[in-house]
């Protein structure tokens, strides 16, 4: 399929993901406001360790704020992605968050329940669903919104009600500031990547060109780690092609061991290099040593660099261009961005091993 050819977008996207990613910065800046006025009790505002517990499109948020806050919260965020929490997570000065989209994933509710027996305090963040029913019934602070996609189109709920809870806990003083540049830049940004816009001046267009066809390996350091985490998932869930992520530096120390074999494989990987201004200097070393190296070897390679000033808004702004690039890619491979056919057969599954 040609990008250039907008028009045929409809056809592929039916229950439109696009304007889903077109409304990231609107749903950034609705959650930031909603944030602030969700209930929050006095004995939850200083707490010694922060869980936030949550799969896919709604634990992304957490690895977000850990990373966005790391510089400066004197509290530590864990996020867990599954069904037990570790023994560590207990006590009255624990804040377990317990994120679901749909309010209704498995594995959220039994951490959920965990840190209810733990003892520990908990906030629900979702749409509604068993979550929601069992926050209202265990006095819980329940911090429901209303937003109708599938759990990653709603990043801009589900990480901008954290990032109003840190600026509400103390985390990181100025993101007041960081959130108005981040929602400007957001918006000033989507106009340059609509789909009316051609290949030649589009940046999603050109990089959903490259990875077409080839398995994407993306990779970031710091606050562009869970963004490279992001661009994988979004390319696996959108256009229902193969990615992986890989952080820097750890990823110089066994990933560059294993670009010699297969000499064939090789050639079918595009890397992208996702990099910040905030990256350490070794770090952006090792960014120029990567890229030259994985160029040697014959694999595709090629570096996003994010805009904007603030820590928030070159993670967004990185997010929202990795967003759009997935849709593109969804329609070279003339595929439906919205349904996850495979995701839901493997819940099919589960429900019925009971």
């Amino acid at each position: 399929m040609l990008l250039d050819s907008p028009e045929r977008f409809a056809a592929l996207d039916p229950q439109a993901m696009l304007s889903h990613i077109h409304a990231l910065p609107d749903q950034v800046e609705n959650a930031w406001k909603a944030a602030h006025d969700l209930p929050l009790p006095e004995d939850y505002r200083r707490p010694r360790l922060i869980v936030l517990s949550g799969m896919g499109g709604s634990a992304i948020g957490g690895d977000y704020l850990a990373a966005l806050v790391a510089h400066a919260s004197p509290v530590p965020i864990l996020v867990i992605r599954g069904y037990d929490l570790p023994a560590y997570v207990s006590g009255s000065d624990v804040l377990v968050i317990a994120s679901s989209n749909s309010g209704n994933t498995e594995e959220t509710l039994a951490a959920y329940a965990e840190a209810g027996r733990r003892g520990v305090r908990r906030l629900a963040i979702t749409t509604g669903g068993e979550l929601a029913a069992r926050a209202a019934a265990d006095g819980v602070p329940l911090w429901q919104f209303t937003y109708s996609s599938q759990p990653r189109a709603a990043l801009g709920w589900s990480f901008g009600l954290l990032v109003g809870l840190a600026d509400r806990l103390g985390l990181a003083g100025g993101l007041a500031a960081d959130v108005s540049e981040t929602v400007t830049l957001l918006r000033q940004e989507r106009a340059a990547f609509g789909p009316e816009v051609p290949a030649e001046r589009n940046g999603p267009k050109r990089y959903a060109g490259q990875f077409c066809g080839r398995i994407g390996l993306i990779m970031g350091s710091g606050i562009m780690a869970p963004v490279a985490r992001r661009w994988k998932g979004q390319i696996n869930e959108n256009a229902k092609n193969w990615a992986e992520f890989d952080e820097l530096p750890e990823q110089n120390h066994n990933g560059v061991a294993g670009t010699e074999m297969p000499e064939r494989g090789l050639e079918q990987i595009f890397c992208m290099l996702l990099r910040s201004s905030y990256d350490h200097p070794r770090v952006a070393l090792r960014h120029d040593l990567t890229y030259r190296l994985f160029l040697q070897q014959g694999i595709n390679t090629d570096t996003f660099v994010a805009r904007g000033q603030s820590r928030l808004a070159q993670m967004l702004s990185a997010t929202q261009f990795g967003d759009y690039m997935s849709f593109y890619l969804a329609m070279l491979n003339e595929v439906d961005p919205t349904p996850v056919p495979q995701i839901e057969n493997l819940k099919a599954g589960l429900a019925r091993a009971g």
